[in-house]
């Protein structure tokens, strides 16, 4: 059963003499298996200590490691590089490496800074080349007010003749134009300039000389440093290709040992003595235990006791807090990719079943009965295999391509089972496809298409090939997997109901209730309804002979209802008259809850409805 259960987790306490300090902090670095709980300072004559000497000098380093790693894209080596070797590359090449790279980035800033400066200049002056004047006669009068710009109406602008000068010219359809006018008509002109849809330019700050040589100018030097850009970002590249894995280690390494160097600041320390507090893995604890011997003068581990209805939100008078450890999951191989999916929907309380295990079995199981197709459980096994292959050292793709490997054999397997091959039946009932040519793997007699065919109690048929695309009047079983998915459904939904029962039993709820009582009427009561249910629909739907089921099922049925009512009220609070009304609408939501594990045969269904349009596109 050790498998089903997170870790059962200790409390270490240790204390020791201050001088002993860094000692025990490495040996417990070494070790990695202490949840530290860090001290917050009340105890009295005690206080947080200090960080070691080098704790500067190291953060140092790894700010600017850091730094290195958010300009360049980096991943870690394929295999583990040892510490030595990346300490060895922190004290030579890495460190000058990484200075180098930081002036690179700067540089590159500052280029890319001035380009974007000089391409807002050439845009002007392309434009201001076209009316042919030099810079410096644009602005800079005191006498006359200058409108540099552009207009959407050409012929509206050039009305403003009066008592002014005006220059045009167009750059790429674009209409600009130089009006210089008094000072006292600046105003007027404004406003006629505004009716045309002028725009202004912001010229050039001590600009002299012709726009052109100046644009001339300007290209040229936006030509170089679009050179240096490119130069500069093809040797952050190659740095990146050189130092990239090496700087993904070293800061790995420098993290570490910060960490280690700044613990002292988690731990209480008096003028000659300090402890240590937290949590560990009891299966664990004799190895912590003699590791902190040498540097310890007492060092105790007590095994976590969870308290029955512990954590609970007080909603009950008799609901209590404990303080809970970490949760950490059974040292697990082949069931460990299952673990992404049970910390994507939250790791179980303390003491409660870990479903990881069963979602080892399960989701395989779910996923092979939608897909079923032995072509895509291929695809998804290579692209698994593929994952795997590129991961290196990095466990989470590890584990992510094993569990695409686990789904394929699922989808594989089904597969097999419906005799499917890339959207095709391998053994049709009608016409011909490709995936005829798979045949050989089923070296059977077959009648009708099955080598077999089994008549079970309750409506269950099962056959091997099942034929899930293919209605039953055509001698498929279409209609037979709607009814095995709704089995299925409720049988997954009773197990999930049972796991609960255990838990509240033992350990209680979030409301604070344990024992008997509480898991009865907590999941006790909702099993009775599935149970009920089942009979009352069976007995209605199913065959004559089967209709005795359908008053002992409602009457079992209509039972849970009541005792929902007294859960809702008693349990969870609700008031009474709300817990009459509310029972009967959570009991009827049971039935869609069952009835959607349909989606298991509806989804396959359709994605074999799919595959064979498209490969009816290509079908001559």
């Amino acid at each position: 059963m050790s498998q089903v259960k997170t870790q059962q987790m200790g409390r270490l306490l240790a204390a020791g003499s201050k001088d002993l300090i860094d000692e025990v902090v490495d040996a417990l670095a070494e070790l990695n298996a202490l949840h530290i709980i860090e001290y917050d300072g009340t105890d009295e004559g005690f206080n947080l200590g200090t960080p070691k000497e080098e704790a500067e000098e190291v953060g140092k380093r790894l700010s600017k490691l850091r730094s290195a790693a958010s300009l360049v894209d980096v991943s870690g080596p394929k295999k583990p590089v040892s510490a030595k070797k990346v300490r060895s590359e922190l004290e030579n090449n890495l460190s000058k490496a990484v200075e180098y790279l930081l002036e690179k980035s700067t540089r590159l800033d500052s280029v890319e800074n001035s380009l974007s400066s000089l391409e807002e200049e050439a845009a002007v002056l392309e434009l201001i080349s076209s009316i042919d004047l030099d810079v410096e006669l644009l602005s800079g009068y005191s006498e006359l007010s200058s409108f540099v710009g552009t207009v959407n109406d050409l012929e509206m602008a050039k009305e403003i003749t009066s008592n002014s000068l005006f220059f045009s010219g167009v750059s790429k359809k674009t209409k600009v134009i130089a009006v210089f006018v008094k000072n006292s008509d600046s105003n007027d002109t404004q406003s006629q300039l505004n009716a045309s849809g002028f725009q202004a330019i912001n010229l050039p700050e001590n600009g002299n000389g012709s726009s052109h040589i100046l644009l001339s100018d300007v290209r040229e030097s936006i030509s170089a440093l679009s050179k240096e850009k490119s130069s500069i970002s093809e040797e952050i590249d190659n740095w990146t290709n050189e130092f990239g894995e090496s700087l993904v280690c070293g800061l790995e390494l420098l993290e570490r040992e910060h960490d280690i160097l700044t613990a002292p600041v988690k731990i209480a320390v008096s003028e000659h003595a300090f402890f240590i507090d937290g949590w560990i893995e009891m299966s664990r604890s004799e190895e912590v235990k003699s590791a902190l011997s040498k540097s310890c003068l007492y060092t105790e581990v007590s095994p976590f006791v969870l308290k029955a209805g512990g954590g609970g939100h007080g909603h009950s008078d008799h609901a209590h807090h404990q303080e809970m450890p970490p949760i950490s999951y059974q040292n697990r191989k082949v069931s460990k990719p299952m673990e992404l999916l049970t910390d994507a929907v939250g790791r179980p309380a303390y003491g409660r079943i870990d479903p990881t295990l069963f979602m080892f079995v399960t989701y395989p199981i779910f996923f092979g009965m939608m897909l079923g197709d032995m072509a895509y459980g291929l695809v998804t096994m290579s692209l698994g295999a593929l994952v795997m292959s590129r991961a290196g050292s990095n466990e989470m793709m590890n584990l992510g391509g094993k569990f695409l490997v686990y789904i394929g054999l699922g989808t594989l397997g089904f597969g097999y089972i419906y005799a499917e091959f890339a959207g095709w039946e391998i053994l049709p009932h009608h016409g011909h496809n490709p995936a005829e040519n798979l045949a050989f793997l089923y070296p059977f007699e077959l009648d009708h298409g099955h080598a077999w065919a089994a008549h079970l109690p309750f409506g269950i048929e099962l056959a091997f090939p099942f034929h899930r695309v293919t209605p039953t009047s055509d001698y498929g079983n279409l209609e037979h997997l709607i009814v095995l998915t709704i089995y299925l459904g409720f049988l997954h939904i009773i197990f999930g109901r049972i796991i609960g029962f255990r838990d509240v039993l033992f350990y209680g709820t979030d409301h604070g209730h344990v024992g008997l009582l509480a898991a009865f009427f907590e999941h006790g009561v909702w099993i009775l309804l599935l149970i009920g249910g089942f009979m009352f629909s069976y007995g209605y739907l199913g065959p004559d002979e089967a209709e005795y089921m359908m008053q002992p099922g409602a009457i079992v049925a209509l039972s849970a209802v009541i005792l929902l009512m007294w859960t809702l009220y008693n349990y969870h609070g609700i008031p009474l008259a709300i817990s009459l009304l509310l029972a009967p609408i959570e009991a009827i939501g049971m039935m869609p809850s069952v009835i959607s594990y349909v989606r298991l045969f509806a989804v396959g269904i359709v994605g074999v409805k799919i595959a064979e349009t498209g490969n009816m596109l290509w079908d001559p």
